[in-house]
């Protein structure tokens, strides 16, 4: 009480002095000769002249007054935490060990609508079948079903047919991988070309020949390569109905490493090309290839507005489930959907593959005999030993009679009476020879068929769609709708077995170093699009479009297309020929590469005060960007006389954090645009003598740029340098180091030590210097969340662990290591960190001593090299005291969560998943999150665990047609983020349910996490730097539940030059509120899914707004410019806008 009396009349003093100086200044003001002689003698009367004094102090008071407000706020938050600078300076160290940092200044608050709340906990309709209550049902035995060997025997009565013909449609596909066994140039120099140049001869020759195509990435490589006579021709089969492009993505994208900004990106680009080139608009979707289908797949393609779609990888047990409830052919929706908003017509395929032998029937030694490919005399044969013949006069009759036995014994696994058989297999129809074999042999088969009305089936060629209308027609239902008793589906199907307990769960590991690299990229390349979209129309905005450097355009579509080639189901995966991983990695490097073009370029113009000094030198950037070490993003700032850096914050909200720059002195002082000195701790860079971190704390304007100046500075009182003490092994082992950066060091003990900030205190294993427990300041107990490393190895058996499979010989066993690990315990004002040096990998855990998102979760890095290991599986396992018993949660591409179960009647590589974004476990009182920056495979194999597999070594193939193990492994950075939140009494009704949400700090966490500040050092200039400004793209603030997926400039009808037309994706998140709220450091607030985007911009008019499917295929009609747009929660929605 005191305290807060001297501060109020301390207070008090300081305004009535001030008042009183700032008078006499003004009145010394009015009679200074000089300035009287510069502003014209006054030639007014007394009346304005006292007016103008009286406005000038005002004028003065009123930032006297927020000087003032700023002291008495300062004073407050020192009242407040009970300590008072001794030395007068800030930051400081208080009486309890914690630090101490200057007020910021800014009070936020968390304003989130109850309504905004409400979507987590509405009653859902149950569907006719929950994927969850699917597993729950199954035995997942495995009995000889006979010549179906994973099914059963399936019998029909010869009269089934007489009132409705079975109508077949043969389906005739070629799967081409774009980069897995050859590189993605390899396949279409030695197979591909060939496939599209006798496609466009060979389907001329009969209008009843049919085909379909998927690969846009290697249809486009065709289209520029062809002459003006194949393009004409190829367009005429495709706009008469004989040749279809299904789904139309760049690839067949992978379900389940794959993040849905990528998914959606990859999608665009084949669709925006397809429009482009032909004008057509793909309805079907067809994924015969993924390793086990995400549910984002379905809510994706319904967005682009396709009708219907086909899987294939599936569990054979849930496939034979399936066919005998004959639900094969369901409506897809989303778990969260509360109405029929999102369903989506799917047919799953029934057999073991899409190859021939198992596509037109139950017995492949029976299909195998319809693969004319295999006639005697051919490079591949019937491993059944029966090969085919060809259809002669002689033998129609008998061939098409075995063949309809198939098809109706296939047919009695559906509801209707039209049936799909695909015709094809990898690279398929690259030799004439087949296209005849093929379309000859069956076309005499049809016929015999068609002109015999006592077999009652009416077969054909047919395009993905014909079958699907055709199924449509017979149900009497428009297309993509529900017909009548077909089954709605909720939930995914991993993971993928095709056989015995040969569970595709390795690949979700599978290269961590690739998967990492494309997180990174897709984050650079979502940056890129809004910063250049932004510049381009700020540009427009100015009248100098002519200045600006349009041929980025090129470079973006370049990344665009490196990181749509890399989602390809062989490429994130990790499952790829070492020679084709080095092919995609070169591409993605060439790709980031340009994007920082991009980004720096952009950034130039956006920052520069006076954009008439705006010069573009293609030979002399204006900026360079972060090189990257050891997964700290730092950026070198030598020579600090005075240097300038531009932080860009790629997050569509404000943010408050901690920025890390490499400078080669301790005498640096950080200060914001406007002048005021930010705290900065400086930290020893272990790799170099040479050089040190500077941490400091930065305030970044949403979606904006924002400029910080360097300073040699010998008086810098807010610079303060990091304590370091280095927990040694065994007597006598001491450690030195030279000012300006001294460390100590101790003989470590068992004794559990901690490091905290404001917000967090973290125990850690003096024995191990690994994470042992979690306490948040407000709490009274410690949470146990304790760290471990185990190994898993691959079975003694001839099936081992590769690539695609985890085999594993049994429970992991803990990761040992003969020497004591060496641990570094730094602690400073910013951040505090351990950092646990093992033979195989090295373990940071840091905490940052800042205010909101940044502060509120564990940083984690570690960094892995196994490089020496045979057949072993390097994972980190989370040991808690969390009650979350058989539940765990993971994410799908990092859109939606799916609760998951563990299954002690299924091996344990069946209870691994893909994590793509996060998983967490929870029980009444705490959900523990641990979000990623890279896709790994995640598990919880007890009560209160949860454990990621982080690399994986395999000497050997696991028969899948890879013939190779993994054995190119990288020492590899993987980054995660550890958030322990309380849970709400009314979230506990909720954990019986189908679907879950991350609260909002979790999902402000997870972008923090995904998509790092960007810093961009100004380089130094002969001429000396122009004045620069903070670049603020936003006049209103983004609703904290939106997501601003992508800002993406069109293209023209030349595909290297942009549109004024830019495409504005957005994400209205779902929200668990009974999560315990916090103080994220930004203005939060939600808007009921309500968004004015005339309002959102600064400086720029909106032109046009249009809505328009996902892709851009379909357009509504454009709204009036001001107008609010609506979403619903969980949904994803596009419009088309110009800015100018």
């Amino acid at each position: 009480m005191k305290l807060r009396k001297q501060v109020t009349v301390c207070g008090g003093a300081i305004f009535c002095v001030a008042v009183f100086s700032l008078y006499l200044m003004l009145d010394r003001v009015q009679h200074d000769p000089a300035r009287r002689q510069s502003s014209g003698n006054f030639p007014r009367s007394q009346i304005s002249v006292l007016q103008n004094r009286i406005e000038q102090l005002e004028q003065l008071l009123e930032e006297n007054h927020q000087i003032i407000s700023h002291i008495k706020d300062s004073v407050m938050e020192l009242t407040d935490t009970g300590a008072v600078s001794p030395s007068g300076h800030l930051p400081f160290r208080s009486a309890n060990g914690s630090w101490v940092l200057p007020f910021d200044g800014r009070p936020t608050f968390l304003a989130i609508k109850p309504q905004d709340c409400q979507f987590a906990g509405l009653r859902r309709g149950h569907p006719d079948v929950q994927m969850l209550d699917v597993y729950s049902l199954l035995k997942f035995d495995n009995p000889d079903g006979g010549v179906w060997k994973q099914g059963f025997d399936i019998t029909y009565e010869p009269d089934e047919w007489d009132n409705e013909p079975l109508q077949v449609f043969v389906i005739p596909h070629s799967h081409n991988d774009p980069g897995w066994v050859k590189t993605f140039d390899k396949y279409f120099t030695d197979q591909t070309q060939h496939i599209l140049n006798n496609m466009v001869v060979k389907l001329a020759e009969d209008p009843r020949r049919k085909f379909i195509w998927s690969e846009i990435s290697f249809f486009s490589k065709w289209w520029e390569t062809a002459d003006t006579q194949k393009q004409e021709a190829m367009r005429k089969l495709i706009l008469g109905g004989q040749l279809e492009i299904v789904t139309g993505g760049w690839v067949m994208t992978d379900e389940a490493s794959a993040h849905y900004f990528a998914m959606i990106d990859q999608l665009i680009e084949g669709h925006q090309w397809l429009e482009r080139n032909l004008g057509i608009k793909p309805r079907s979707g067809w994924a015969v290839d993924p390793f086990g289908h995400s549910a984002t797949m379905p809510y994706l393609l319904k967005k682009s507005n396709l009708t219907s779609m086909l899987i294939q990888r599936i569990h054979y047990s849930i496939k034979k489930h399936f066919s005998s409830t004959r639900n094969l052919e369901f409506m897809w929706r989303q778990a969260w959907d509360t109405g029929a908003n999102t369903d989506m017509f799917c047919h799953m395929m029934p057999f073991y593959s899409y190859d021939v032998p198992h596509t037109c029937g139950p017995d492949p030694k029976i299909c195998c005999q319809f693969d004319f490919k295999r006639l005697p005399g051919g490079r591949i044969n019937c491993p059944w030993k029966v090969p085919p013949k060809s259809i002669v006069e002689a033998n129609v009759a008998e061939r098409a009679q075995l063949l309809l036995d198939q098809y109706r014994k296939k047919s009695k696994l559906y509801r209707s009476k039209v049936l799909l058989v695909p015709l094809g297999d990898d690279f398929r129809y690259d030799k004439a020879l087949e296209w005849d074999q093929q379309y000859i042999n069956y076309q005499k088969l049809f016929d015999y068929m068609n002109s015999h009305p006592e077999m009652h089936v009416q077969a054909q060629f047919g395009t993905l769609s014909e079958y699907f209308s055709a199924l449509y027609k017979a149900y009497g239902v428009p297309e993509g709708t529900r017909p009548t008793d077909f089954p709605i589906l909720s939930g995914d199907f991993f993971a993928y077995a095709d056989r015995e307990d040969h569970y595709w769960t390795g690949y979700f590991t599978s290269r961590p170093f690739y998967k990492s690299l494309d997180r990174v990229i897709e984050s650079h390349l979502r940056g890129a699009e809004i910063l250049y979209s932004l510049a381009m129309a700020n540009a427009r905005h100015a009248g100098m479009e002519g200045r600006y450097p349009v041929s980025d355009y090129a470079l973006l579509v370049d990344a665009r297309r490196s990181v749509g080639l890399f989602q390809h189901h062989d490429a994130i995966t990790g499952t790829a020929k070492e020679n084709v991983v080095i092919d995609y990695g070169t591409k993605l490097l060439r790709a980031l590469i340009g994007l920082k073009r991009v980004i720096i370029n952009a950034a130039h113009f956006l920052v520069m005060k006076n954009k008439d000094f705006y010069r573009f030198y293609q030979t002399e950037p204006f900026l360079e960007t972060v090189k990257r070490s050891t997964g700290q993003r730092k950026v070198s700032i030598f020579c600090l006389v005075i240097r300038y850096v531009v932080l860009f914050n790629p997050v569509e909200q404000e943010r408050l954090c901690a920025v890390t720059v490499l400078v080669n002195t301790v005498r640096v002082r950080v200060l914001t645009e406007d002048g005021q000195t930010v705290p900065v701790q400086l930290s020893a860079q272990w790799s170099s003598a040479s050089q040190m971190s500077a941490t400091f704390m930065a305030r970044l304007p949403p979606l904006g740029l924002a400029v910080f100046h360097l300073y040699d500075s010998a008086d810098s009182p807010m610079t303060l340098r990091s304590e370091t003490l280095l927990r040694l092994p065994g007597r006598g082992v001491t450690a030195r180091a030279a000012d300006p950066l001294p460390v100590r060091s101790l003989q470590a003990d068992a004794q559990t030590f901690y490091i905290s900030s404001q917000s967090l205190i973290l125990g850690f294993s003096g024995t191990t210097g690994l994470l042992e427990s979690i306490r948040r300041r407000e709490d009274l107990q410690e949470v146990k969340v304790q760290m471990q490393f185990v190994v898993y190895g691959t079975r003694p058996s001839k099936d081992k662990s590769g690539a695609y499979l985890f085999l594993p010989d049994g429970k992991a066993k803990p990761y040992s290591q003969k020497e004591t690990p060496v641990v570094r315990v730094v602690e400073g004002p910013l951040f505090s960190e351990v950092v646990a040096h093992y033979q195989h990998f090295q373990q940071t855990v840091r905490i940052h001593n800042v205010p909101g998102v940044e502060g509120l979760s564990v940083d984690m890095m570690t960094t892995v090299d196994i490089r020496d290991q045979t057949n072993k599986e390097l994972a980190m396992r989370l040991v808690t005291d969390v009650q979350s018993g058989d539940m765990f949660f993971t994410d799908l591409n990092g859109f939606q969560i799916q609760p998951r179960r563990r299954y002690l009647k299924l091996p344990i590589q069946a209870n691994f998943y893909p994590m793509p974004s996060q998983a967490y476990i929870q029980d009444s009182q705490y959900r523990l999150t641990l979000h990623t920056a890279q896709s790994l495979g995640v598990t919880s194999l007890e009560n209160g665990q949860l454990e990621v597999i982080l690399d994986r070594r395999l000497m050997q193939d696991d028969n899948r047609g890879l013939g190779q193990g993994l054995k190119d492994n990288k020492k590899t950075v993987n980054r995660f983020r550890l958030l322990l939140e309380h849970r709400g009494l009314s979230n506990k009704m909720m954990d019986t349910g189908v679907t879950s949400f991350p609260s909002i700090l979790s999902h402000m966490t997870n972008a923090f996490l995904n998509h790092d500040v960007l810093a961009l050092p100004v380089l130094p200039k002969r001429r000396g730097i122009p004045p620069l400004q903070t670049f603020a793209p936003l006049k209103s603030a983004f609703p904290c539940d939106m997501h601003l997926v992508n800002l993406r400039s069109i293209q023209t009808q030349d595909a290297l030059t942009p549109s004024p037309h830019t495409v504005f994706i957005i994400h209205r998140l779902g929200l668990d509120c009974t999560l315990e709220a916090q103080n994220m450091a930004f203005n939060c607030t939600t808007t009921q899914g309500q968004l004015n985007i005339s309002g959102l911009f600064k400086n720029l008019d909106v032109q046009l707004l249009q809505p328009v499917s996902l892709t851009l295929m379909h357009s509504g009609t454009a709204l009036a410019n001001d107008s609010t747009i609506s979403l619903d929660p969980m949904e994803i929605s596009a419009f088309k806008l110009k800015l100018r």
